[in-house]
């Protein structure tokens, strides 16, 4: 009985020390960065950490794994003891190197960040997916058709009624054996979507971080903006490049960069320039080979001074594959052909606990977002099931170079080569039907 009560005596005590040394590193660290910041400052973590390795800290203090390693101010402790004790979890997110300010640390950590957490799959996974079916949609099968085809007919001659129908000729593969839908499959009841629940339904994936607010995210504004250009096969027009290099897929050939996302982007900037006409620069510079951590803030200076060598580039596509849960696969029959399910990616440079990132700013996130809606509309339209939902994530993802920029997650590590490549044909269709007017009614 005794030797337990002095265990528990023990115990308080250690956590009174800990109170006590956690209050007094507050307080003169407080002092210390109202004086202007200028002598230095003790820190008990340094000292700790100096003393003991992270890797017994981690075992013996768990959410010192987690604590923010780039502060040595006295509230990294509150934060800690916050996991422990939540009664000191809303004192410590006040002063947490919060991203509202510009300190080195803190601008390296966003873009750590950035780098590091691409990737969108949730648990279930069940949350990425389009409805099978919307009450703002109007389905076009084969029925509808008809039925509009004979209302259409009423008033002909009777003899001109019971002539012989012409067959609808079916369309052929081009060269790259891919046969483009002749027209829509459905169409979309915009009344409908005004509503800004029914809108966020129906086409877009908000992950936990970030927010989406009626105000960015108006449906006559998503519809308005025009994406079109004027096509010129002369001069440069469209970018695409990958920040993560190095992403493949489950039958990749090591060394082989043809059958990673580097050979989507190859493909992809093919088919554009041989059946379409676009110009296109494929940009292979690789920047995740060491790690992902910092990719995005390794491809900025690259992708700038291809921009800036071509300043008639209007589109640019980072393409990527997606990380989803083992045993799942991204992939439907189209055409006969297995596959790959693609998503559209939008940065918001807005986290719920921070706000606006302000040194992450991306002047043209509106048109971004105008841009991956109405590809997706035009892909719902003339391929459905093809995508996922459109997926809204809190930072910028280098989305601020140029109006139309996209980010295309295509497939995920569970995907073949052969699924992925055969994405590559229908993505084009889309954005040649978006970026010649074609797409939209």
């Amino acid at each position: 009985m005794n030797k337990k009560w002095n265990g528990r005596n023990i115990f308080h005590k250690c956590v009174l020390v800990l109170l006590v040394i956690a209050l007094g590193d507050f307080l003169f660290t407080g002092r210390s960065s109202s004086d202007g910041g200028g002598g230095s400052s003790f820190s008990w973590k340094e000292a700790l950490a100096g003393k003991a390795e992270e890797s017994v800290l981690n075992v013996w203090l768990p959410s010192f794994a987690f604590a923010d390693r780039s502060s040595t101010q006295g509230s990294w402790f509150l934060n800690m003891l916050g996991q422990q004790v939540p009664l000191f979890a809303y004192a410590g997110s006040q002063e947490d190197g919060g991203l509202q300010t510009e300190s080195g640390s803190t601008y390296e950590r966003i873009l750590l960040l950035e780098g590091a957490s691409e990737y969108t799959e949730s648990e279930d996974g069940d949350a990425l997916e389009v409805p099978e079916t919307s009450e703002g949609r109007i389905q076009l099968d084969d029925k509808m058709t008809q039925l509009l085809q004979e209302e259409n007919q009423t008033g002909r001659p009777e003899e001109e009624e019971s002539a012989e129908q012409e067959e609808t000729p079916v369309p052929s593969a081009d060269q790259f054996g891919f046969i483009r839908a002749a027209g829509r499959s459905q169409e979309y009841n915009w009344s409908y979507y005004q509503d800004f629940d029914a809108l966020i339904k129906e086409f877009y994936a908000v992950d936990a971080t970030t927010q989406a607010s009626p105000a960015r995210l108006n449906l006559d504004s998503l519809l308005g903006k025009t994406m079109a250009i004027t096509k010129n096969p002369d001069v440069p027009q469209i970018l695409i490049y990958h920040t993560h290099s190095q992403e493949d897929f489950v039958d990749s050939v090591p060394g082989d960069s043809s059958t990673t996302i580097m050979g989507a982007g190859e493909l992809l900037a093919q088919i554009l320039q041989e059946e379409y006409g676009y110009n296109v620069i494929h940009h292979t510079g690789e920047y995740d080979v060491e790690a992902r951590d910092y990719a995005y803030s390794n491809s900025l200076p690259a992708i700038e001074q291809v921009l800036a060598e071509n300043p008639t580039i209007e589109v640019v596509i980072d393409l990527h594959r997606d990380e989803v849960l083992e045993g799942r696969k991204l992939v439907m029959d189209l055409n006969g052909k297995p596959t790959a399910k693609f998503m559209f990616f939008n940065g918001l440079s807005y986290t719920k606990a921070h706000g606006e990132i302000e040194y992450l700013q991306n002047p043209y996130i509106d048109d971004n977002l105008a841009f991956s809606f109405q590809m997706q509309v035009i892909a719902n339209e003339y391929y459905p099931g093809l995508t996922r939902r459109i997926y809204l994530k809190g930072y910028r993802y280098n989305m601020h170079l140029r109006p139309r920029s996209l980010l295309i997650e295509l497939g995920a590590q569970t995907n073949t080569v052969e699924e992925i490549r055969n994405a590559c044909a229908p993505i084009a269709h889309i954005l040649d039907l978006e970026l010649s007017g074609k797409g939209l009614y």
